[in-house]
């Protein structure tokens, strides 16, 4: 443990401006890129009453421009090829974020520059409206969900009167009612440069960022600081059940308390006491609700940890046919055991195995959601401590069972919240009203128009040098079984994936949801483990292990540190090779696997997902077989014990399979520990064969309309099956589709989203399958714009094959952008071209793709 622990640094510089504005540098040259990354002290938190939703709403308006760069943000940042950008806001901060090639550093300050400093006047009364549609509808996509309006009831009951008591994203209400001049004066009390951090990460460092950073920031006047709101931990006076309706396939519990923050003493050892109970795969509530008494279909438990306070949560979706009051009661009982007899010092240690691990992997991207910009941010911001992130795990290997036991005891026997989920009709629905007239511009009034910079124009991006993908080697085991490899050294870390010619095309037509429930039981015990014992092992190993499948490929992978790359491996041969299909776990997966299905049949992805292939594809087709989702529940319930392991015996096999690894240790290393392990594996009888005698056949155009009532939103799926050869480059095609409806500055997500808002966003794209290729668009939208909402899809489309093709403007973006930001997804190759190489085989190389963009002109983009 001490060495993983060593394992996770991340060296940093600092300094801060005349003007308050703190400034972290960590320098990584590994690739010639640099992530930005720009926290505000400013959350939810902040929000008075009347106001919730509004740091969330600005976040939104910040990425509409700026006096000095108006228009949308993202063009000039998909112009130089910058990955993981967006923005993010909770409850205590309000984040920006973006990784760039290393020549396109100045562009990317002056932006965040500019919108810090001169962005009020780029905010008129059609930008507010404009995002407050786009959040609104947001919202609404996150509450049409199951269970979606959960969390607003136990923010109310659990956190009333608390500042953190709202949802970050708002009332319906509150963002109806936020007029021009509200919006303008919350900017003006939180976004100045002291209220702000500014993180660099990546091949760059402090005495090359700070003549940089005085020259975008440094004139920026200082504005009020944030203050933080005073926060107690509340605790309710009693116990207290509140009981919700929703259209649900099943019964959930939620138990939470109000606990204390990040910063508190008790913060880590509470953090270990949720992963011992519900955290782990080996947690008590899983051995004991999902395991032993069969009475849970899924349990979790954990923190929501933030600045100033947590919130603990334990979770169970009842099995159906099961009495909830059964499963609160068992439920009770584990955590009051927890309580009174403590984790065993090997619990403990697995939490800690686990998280050490789980950090080490995140290292290797510098920016984006996670990686170390957010690492060294989050720890200024929330702590005064950059290395904020050693302090917690330092104290995660260190914290003793005595002390988890003592956190869990002192907030853990207070008063508790429980909302029980029931099936059912779920209450009415609080839409948005028609903005107050007060908040419009008055009649005849002239309308307001943007503000006209004065810093001059963007900075330029100089020419990005050729880039040094990583090479791809290609070697067999002894039985034939190729592995392609890419030696990695950002972080020691090891990710296999074995990718088998399967899939969901070769799943049973007569007994769909077969490999679903196969792929579920592998990890559920072997000959000589029982699923247990798998758990355990994995987590003592920092491992992990999964299972998936596409429409033509099946992935197990087995991912870990690399010290313990020999030890994960023996688990995982067992789990691939061994599995041991026990009538027990038959019928509790089976079990498990009937409530997905019940669930994919309330929400609105698995309703549609169901509703379009049967369209698309036509009888006879495998990949009609997509219509199933999880599973037909008639044939789940009737599949044998010998239904399982035909499939097993037929698919997942040596000569189906190809091997793609990622890892710090040498080629000859890795593949000395495979062939070890998987050498002499050998395939047992026949090997299935997919029959794509039948041709996809779609049916004549029409709406069909699927009834989910209840619903704020509508879900639109469009799709029509193309004569693209799948064999094919499609390098044209699917590049040309970046301007139609790839990506957040595609016209269809431009045209729903920013110019309409009636939706959160919206895209299309090509389904790159191996045998065909349709092209499909989804597009959730405000269930009152549902009709005006296809209709605009037919006419962005309509446009784009006829009369408004391909532009030179988007060409030379597309070119730009696609070409310079190999350099941001050449760093994260185990999140993107491993995932894309065991997906399909065959595809082109980096430095293939970069020449291929080059050369393709505008005529070929407009043609296909």
């Amino acid at each position: 443990m001490a060495e993983l622990v060593k394992r996770v640094d991340i060296p940093f510089e600092e300094f801060t401006l005349k003007n308050g504005l703190r400034v972290i540098v960590h320098t990584d040259r590994k690739a010639p890129i640099v992530a930005v990354s720009t926290w505000y002290d400013v959350g939810s938190k902040h929000e008075p009453q009347g106001k919730t939703g509004f740091a969330h709403l600005f976040e939104h308006l910040m990425f509409n421009g700026s006096e000095n760069a108006p228009g949308d943000f993202f063009e000039p940042l998909k112009q130089v090829g910058a990955t993981d950008f967006n923005g993010t806001t909770s409850f205590d901060r309000t984040n920006y974020f973006e990784t760039v090639p290393r020549p396109a550093l100045d562009r990317a300050l002056f932006l965040e520059s500019d919108r810090m400093g001169y962005l009020l006047g780029a905010i008129t009364q059609d930008v507010l409206d404009e995002q407050r549609g786009v959040v609104q509808n947001e919202k609404r996509q996150g509450d049409n969900q199951p269970y979606g309006l959960v969390y607003y009831k136990l923010l109310e009951e659990l956190l009333a009167g608390n500042a953190y008591g709202h949802n970050v994203i708002g009332s319906m209400a509150d963002l109806d009612a936020a007029s021009l001049d509200d919006v303008k004066n919350w900017f003006r009390s939180h976004y100045g440069p002291n209220n702000a951090v500014l993180v660099l990460a990546g091949d760059v460092d402090a005495k090359e960022a700070r003549p940089l950073v005085e020259k975008y920031f440094g004139a920026i006047a200082a504005g009020p600081k944030s203050v933080l709101p005073k926060v107690e931990v509340p605790t309710l006076p009693q116990s207290k059940t509140v009981v919700m309706k929703d259209r649900v396939a099943a019964t959930m519990i939620l138990r939470t308390w109000a606990v204390p923050g990040m910063n508190d003493p008790d913060a880590v050892a509470l953090d270990v006491f949720g992963d011992v109970l519900g955290g782990l795969a080996s947690s008590r509530l899983d051995n004991a609700l999902v395991r032993k008494d069969k009475v849970a279909v899924q349990v979790s438990a954990g923190i929501q940890s933030m600045s100033q306070l947590g919130i603990f949560q334990v979770q169970a979706i009842v099995k159906p046919g099961v009495d909830a009051a059964l499963v609160a009661k068992r439920l009770d009982e584990i955590v009051a055991d927890l309580i009174k007899n403590g984790p065993t010092a090997d619990e403990v240690q697995r939490v800690a195995t686990t998280t050490v691990s789980g950090r080490i992997s995140g290292l290797e991207s510098v920016g984006g959601f996670g990686g170390k910009a957010v690492a060294l941010a989050s720890g200024e911001l929330y702590s005064g401590d950059p290395a904020f992130y050693k302090k917690q795990l330092a104290e995660t290997a260190a914290v003793t069972p005595a002390q988890v036991q003592a956190a869990g005891r002192k907030w853990l026997s207070r008063s508790s919240l429980t909302i029980l989920v029931e099936p059912g009709q779920r209450e009415a629905y609080q839409e948005a009203q028609a903005v107050p007239a007060a908040a419009k511009p008055a009649e005849g009034a002239a309308k307001a128009e943007p503000v006209k910079g004065t810093r001059g124009a963007l900075p330029g991006v100089s020419q990005i040098g050729d880039l040094d993908f990583p090479d791809v080697s290609r070697t067999k085991l002894s039985n034939g079984v190729e592995i392609v490899y890419a030696n990695r050294t950002a972080v020691p870390v090891t990710q296999v994936v074995m990718s088998f010619d399967a899939g969901v095309a070769a799943d049973p037509a007569a007994k769909l949801g077969t490999q679903n429930l196969v792929l579920s039981l592998l990890d559920e015990g072997t000959t000589s483990l029982n699923s247990t014992a798998i758990a355990e092992a994995r987590e003592r190993l920092g491992a992990s292990i999964g299972t998936g499948s596409s429409s033509d490929r099946t992935y197990l992978s087995v991912a870990a540190p690399s010290p313990n790359l020999p030890g994960a491996l023996d688990l995982f041969a067992d789990v691939v090779r061994n599995p041991a299909f026990a009538p027990d776990e038959i019928e509790r997966i089976r079990a498990t696997q009937l409530t997905g299905i019940a669930q994919e049949l309330t929400s609105p992805q698995g309703l549609a997902n169901r509703a379009l292939p049967p369209l698309l594809y036509g009888p006879g087709n495998p990949y009609v077989k997509l219509a199933a989702g999880s599973g037909d529940p008639a044939a789940v319930k009737s599949l044998t014990r010998d239904d399982l392991l035909a499939f097993y015996r037929a698919w997942i096999r040596p000569d189906k399979a190809k091997v793609f690894v990622v890892s710090d240790r040498p080629l000859a290393e890795v593949k000395a520990a495979l062939e070890a392990r998987f050498g002499n594996w050998k395939g047992q009888g026949a090997a299935g064969v997919k029959a794509f005698n039948v041709a996809p056949k779609q049916v004549a155009p029409k709406i069909v309309l699927v009834d989910r009532p209840d619903s704020p939103q509508s879900l639109i799926l469009a799709a029509q099956m193309t004569q693209l050869d799948p064999s094919s480059e499609l390098l044209t095609q699917v590049t040309a589709n970046q301007v139609l409806g790839a990506g957040f500055l595609s016209r269809i997500n431009m045209e729903l989203r920013e110019n309409k808002h009636w939706s959160y966003g919206a895209r299309g794209g090509y389904d790159w399958l191996e045998k065909a290729v349709p092209y499909t668009i989804s597009a959730p939208v405000q269930a009152d714009k549902t009709g005006e909402s296809i209709k605009a899809i037919q006419q962005q489309v309509g446009d784009f094959l006829t009369t408004k093709g391909v532009t030179d403007a988007e060409l030379t973006r597309e070119i730009n952008g696609t070409t310079r930001e190999l350099a941001g997804r050449s760093r994260n190759l185990r999140r993107s071209a491993l995932g894309d190489a065991a997906e399909r085989p065959a595809a082109p190389s980096g430095q293939f793709l970069r020449y291929r963009h080059a050369k393709i002109s505008g005529d070929d983009r407009r043609a296909a």
